[in-house]
């Protein structure tokens, strides 16, 4: 594009035996004696204009005639944003929480790269093209792309017609899917086996308290540490009645003793004393002794001691008073000299306090046979109490540690039944937003870019050439400058 070295000789060599000034006139003759004509140079541009169009265009023309066509297929996928959180609390047992985060949530790992990387898996598009019937190689690799700010991945795979493109789309997401659902059931299958020792020595536990808890029961007869409280509630409860008793049984003893001491009679003669006037043929013999008794004090005033007629009534009172002790005898079964000391005469006016004494001595009978029975329950519960005192002690600390070992156990059990449900823990759910669609035009070669480059490319050639073609007239001028 600029003078050769031949044509910047020649032009000194016309120049150089110039002396003197010359006028311009004589500069234009030396400048036409050295100028190259252009009509020479016409023939070598336009060679050089075919042959590097042609290298232009040749190569853009055959890759757009023997080029097959190629069609690309897209699909979407779409990763949701927000975790899922689940509790359960069983009563008495323990409490199970299941808690995936937003696959979103950490920042040092995107789960948009990792499935990236999992769909570009060679074992992925592996199987994809085992499913559509060609080989790995014929498959290619699929293009993808994330969309910035988003949970959006972009899938495109290439085939030589609409339809297979589409149906490798298709074969590749189904077998993502299904390397997911393998990665997911692997992962929980490791989880629950790794799970399954401690589970195991959970339960081992919880059978090794309930069985010392068991034998403890079967030892000393109590079935909780409730029961053992209730015993001593019970106890305190009976300790407060026995007292009780001691005190009424004090303040009932004190009445028949008063009276006791009124009628000069025991108890027990008074009840003879009820039972026997309740007779009525002793009741006869009693008013007859009374008659009887009455006409022998009226004799005593009136007659001496052997007089006929007192001896006489004395004899019959005797006889009257010896058949009352004989029928006094059978109805309360006393001895003669229980007898002796009862009182056949006509209660009268005691029978009222007889009785009185009677029910009084009952009363006190019953709670002197009542505290007596419940002192000795009392004495029994305390020594039982006393016995209980440590084996509840153990058994409230191992029906402690069952519970806890149980509660463990149960939670083990809950989390490892939870954890199954929560499949998307490690790897977040994906779905598909966009199937993968059918292209209505092939998306190579692409003849309007590939045309368009050769016109790029033509155009700058024209621009090298032209600025080739101008060279000689900017030298021209250079030389023609004149001398300071």
């Amino acid at each position: 594009m600029f003078a050769r070295p031949r044509e910047f000789s020649t032009v000194l060599h016309h120049l150089r035996p110039i002396r003197t000034p010359i006028g311009k006139a004589s500069i234009g003759r030396v400048l036409v004696g050295g100028r190259i004509d252009d009509a020479g140079r016409l023939p070598r541009y336009i060679g050089i204009t075919l042959l590097a169009a042609s290298l232009i265009w040749a190569p853009i023309l055959g890759y757009l005639a023997t080029a097959p066509a190629r069609y690309t297929s897209q699909a979407v996928l779409i990763l949701p944003g927000s975790g899922a959180s689940a509790s359960v609390t069983l009563d008495s047992i323990g409490q199970a929480s299941s808690h995936a985060s937003s696959p979103f949530a950490n920042n040092s790992v995107s789960p948009t790269v990792t499935y990236k990387r999992l769909i570009g898996a060679d074992r992925i598009i592996a199987h994809a093209a085992e499913t559509v019937g060609t080989s790995r190689a014929d498959f290619g690799s699929p293009q993808v792309q994330l969309i910035d700010q988003t949970g959006m991945i972009q899938l495109s795979i290439t085939a030589g017609s609409p339809f297979a493109a589409q149906e490798r789309g298709d074969a590749l997401i189904a077998a993502f899917f299904e390397e997911l659902d393998a990665l997911r059931a692997d992962e929980l299958g490791t989880r629950e086996t790794s799970g399954e020792g401690a589970i195991e020595e959970f339960r081992a536990s919880v059978a090794a308290t309930r069985a010392e808890m068991e034998a403890l029961q079967r030892e000393t007869g109590l079935v909780s540490a409730g029961q053992y409280e209730q015993i001593v509630s019970e106890t305190d409860a009976l300790r407060r009645r026995v007292l009780d008793l001691e005190t009424e049984l004090d303040e009932q003893t004190r009445q028949v003793d008063a009276l006791v001491a009124s009628l000069a009679i025991s108890p027990t003669l008074a009840a003879a004393t009820i039972k026997l006037h309740a007779d009525s043929e002793f009741a006869a013999l009693a008013d007859q002794m009374a008659e009887q008794s009455a006409a022998l004090a009226m004799a005593a005033q009136q007659y001496g001691a052997n007089h006929p007629e007192r001896v006489g009534i004395r004899t019959k009172y005797q006889a009257t008073l010896a058949e009352a002790r004989r029928r006094a005898g059978r109805i309360t079964g006393l001895s003669a000299d229980q007898l002796d000391a009862l009182d056949l005469a006509p209660v009268g006016g005691r029978a009222d306090l007889l009785a009185r004494l009677v029910e009084y001595d009952a009363a006190r009978q019953g709670l002197a046979a009542e505290h007596a029975t419940l002192a000795a329950q009392l004495a029994a519960d305390e020594a039982k109490t006393a016995a209980l005192l440590e084996p509840a002690a153990r058994l409230e600390d191992l029906q402690r540690n069952f519970q806890v070992a149980e509660a463990v156990f149960a939670s083990a059990m809950a989390r490892a039944q939870t954890t199954k449900s929560d499949l998307y823990a490690s790897y977040p759910l994906v779905q598909v937003l966009e199937d993968p669609n059918l292209p209505d035009q092939p998306s190579s070669p692409r003849k309007k870019l590939a045309l368009a480059a050769g016109i790029a490319a033509t155009l700058m050639l024209f621009m090298g050439l032209a600025l080739g073609w101008m060279r000689r007239p900017l030298i021209n001028r250079l030389l023609a400058k004149p001398a300071p």
